[in-house]
């Protein structure tokens, strides 16, 4: 019993250092910038500045089949995987693209242009000039899954229906945390906007 005990309070400790730092890690991250334009009830509007990224295009789209593939792919090249054994610093948040064929993307840290981006290893992974957009999103906290996000997006789609929104049909889920971190969850839909937004309602 007393051995239980303490493989149970070691494991607890375990526990407990990971999430701290994974709770420090996550806040001296660099992220995808933006600012937001106008809040409403259930979504706001944000604008995203111009930002270049690393991507590969998957085959599915759905997210329990390739959301794990894309990551280890992109890690793998910010890890070292590239001509110059070259480690990059991890960005948030992880995006995809919802779309027949998913497109996974990390962001390339400020410091970086595509001259100065050493070669992948892998041929699939791209870089990609991503320009300024004005977007809708919506928050939702916990694990992601195909439900979930799907629910989301019919909520956002909903909501910028209620207020008059016109919208594209390129939609993304942003994720922000590691698989490891069990508090603080943040996912995010985002979908570009095609016009100037209307004023908001009283």
């Amino acid at each position: 019993m007393k051995a239980v005990l303490i493989i149970l309070g070691v494991v607890l400790v375990a526990f407990i250092v990971s999430q701290v730092f994974a709770y420090s890690t996550q806040r001296n991250i660099e992220t995808y910038p933006y600012v937001v334009d106008k809040e409403y009830d259930d979504f706001e509007i944000r604008s995203y500045e111009a930002s270049l990224f690393t991507s590969v295009q998957l085959t599915g789209n759905a997210y329990k089949d390739v959301s794990g593939q894309g990551f280890s792919i992109l890690a793998g090249y910010i890890f070292g995987g590239n001509e110059k054994n070259e480690k990059i610093a991890m960005t948030s948040p992880v995006a995809m693209s919802l779309e027949d064929s998913v497109t996974m993307m990390f962001m390339v840290p400020k410091k970086f242009d595509k001259e100065s981006l050493p070669e992948p290893n892998q041929s699939q992974i791209e870089f990609r000039e991503e320009p300024a957009k004005t977007v809708t999103a919506i928050t939702f906290g916990g694990w992601a899954n195909d439900k979930k996000i799907e629910k989301y997006k019919q909520k956002l789609i909903a909501a910028m229906d209620a207020e008059g929104i016109a919208h594209t049909n390129r939609f993304y889920f942003l994720g922000y945390n590691a698989p490891y971190e069990f508090f603080n969850r943040k996912n995010e839909i985002i979908v570009e906007l095609e016009n100037e937004v209307p004023e908001k309602s009283e």
